[in-house]
């Protein structure tokens, strides 16, 4: 199993929005970068993301699990471009910021911090278990 993690401007999508409409999925449409698409063309069911608001907060504040695999963008007739479908599954207890993540040891390597504008990315297992542990939930 894969993780991952999402990054949206909590302005355009956040973590709350996404939980209040609970059981819906969300389709994650709009991504226009190739690394970005060819991480989603590599989810499965049922994996686990991150979500990470982005600008405004730059912290972890919840988890999501992928609920349909890659497929053609809805919002484009652009065939480059795909995305997949989460649904929220956990609020983290705490908040992981990026400034934690820069000094916390084991996450040294995280893309998060050393390819910061890609807007879906892989997460180790060890990098997940670090935040899940700093965020106050299971792995």
């Amino acid at each position: 199993m894969s993780f991952w993690l999402f990054k949206s401007e909590p302005n355009v999508i956040s973590f709350q929005s996404l939980w209040d409409k609970l059981p819906a999925d969300e389709e994650w449409h709009g991504i226009r970068n190739y690394g970005a698409r060819n991480n989603m063309r590599l989810m499965q069911l049922g994996e686990r993301g991150f979500f990470y608001h982005s600008n405004v907060g730059k912290e972890v504040v919840g988890i999501v699990e992928v609920t349909r695999l890659s497929q053609q963008d809805s919002k484009t007739d652009d065939p480059r471009w795909d995305c997949v479908c989460f649904r929220p599954v956990a609020k983290l207890q705490r908040p992981v910021t990026l400034e934690m993540c820069k000094v916390q040891p084991g996450l040294e390597k995280m893309v998060l911090i050393n390819n910061s504008r890609l807007s879906v990315q892989p997460v180790s297992a060890e990098e997940w278990r670090i935040i899940c542990d700093l965020g106050g939930v299971g792995a």
